[in-house]
């Protein structure tokens, strides 16, 4: 009687013991996932979600958080409301610790995205007149890469500034209205200009046909400051899963989604040596 009472005891005391065990590892199992919130421009990036799918099988939740324009996904980070961001440029990232004083950094290189003059009215530089108008963006960065990719056209030609502004148009024999306006807007403008300088992101939700373009931006390796980048607060900048994330980005499989996604908007750029 005594031996039963005993073993029934024993067999409680097993079976509580187990359920603490199966519990504990269960609560182990859930906090291993961890929630990473990357913050994007408009409302599609193929190449991320396959990244997400990637990490996700490293306990890594990769939540894409959309954003407008290009002035909210640097302070977000910045505040800490998300934890990285992939949309910027080198060159814009630059710019904008300097005018903010914030400190973030890249942590890897995502794709080349050649900006393009586009135009509803014309079909080549040679149609251009005088007192055409022409669209380019207004933030820094992208308004410097307008107008080094007019220079590179042949339209006008400047003066030597790193990140030229309209001020340093040194000559535009054409008489070429050159304006400025928010990047998201450049390919809107289409029916009211000649023609616009618009980024790759913005004519890709546009559907603007890149072999359509009446001029393209040439890779080469003056291309670097405008290679687009994963980006962090400094302080994170060795955190291993946004490194993990990264190397998910560098893999064939990302790569094989951005040239079938974008159709010729956007290469990745870590497949490039002269942008290394």
């Amino acid at each position: 009687m005594l031996k039963n009472r005993i073993k029934g005891i024993f067999l409680i005391f097993i079976t509580t013991l187990s359920l603490f065990i199966l519990a504990g590892c269960g609560s182990n199992q859930s906090s291993k996932e961890i929630t990473v919130r990357v913050g994007i421009t408009g409302d599609n990036d193929p190449a991320l979600k396959k990244v997400a799918q990637i990490v996700k099988r490293e306990g890594i939740n990769l939540k894409i958080v959309e954003f407008s324009d290009y002035s909210q996904p640097n302070t977000a980070l910045a505040q800490g409301e998300i934890d990285m961001n992939d949309f910027q440029t080198f060159t814009f990232q630059s710019d904008w610790n300097k005018k903010h004083k914030t400190n973030i950094v890249s942590i890897g290189t995502t794709v080349i995205a050649p900006m393009s003059l586009f135009s509803k009215k014309i079909t080549s530089l040679n149609q251009l007149k005088k007192g055409d108008k022409i669209a380019i963006p207004n933030d820094v960065t992208n308004e410097g890469r307008a107008l080094q990719l007019l220079e590179s056209a042949g339209l006008i030609k400047l003066n030597g500034a790193k990140i030229p502004n309209l001020r340093d148009i040194t000559e535009n024999k054409r008489g070429l209205k050159i304006s400025s306006l928010d990047a998201g807007q450049t390919a809107k403008s289409l029916d009211d200009v000649t023609a616009a300088c618009v980024n790759s992101g913005v004519a890709s939700d546009a559907k603007l046909n890149p072999k359509n373009a009446v001029y393209r931006e040439k890779i080469t390796a003056k291309s670097k400051p405008y290679v687009n980048i994963l980006s962090t607060n400094a302080k994170d900048k060795n955190n291993k899963n946004y490194q993990k994330i990264v190397k998910a980005y560098h893999s064939k499989e990302v790569a094989d989604v951005i040239k079938k996604s974008f159709h010729g908007y956007e290469s990745p750029a870590w497949t490039y040596k002269i942008l290394q």
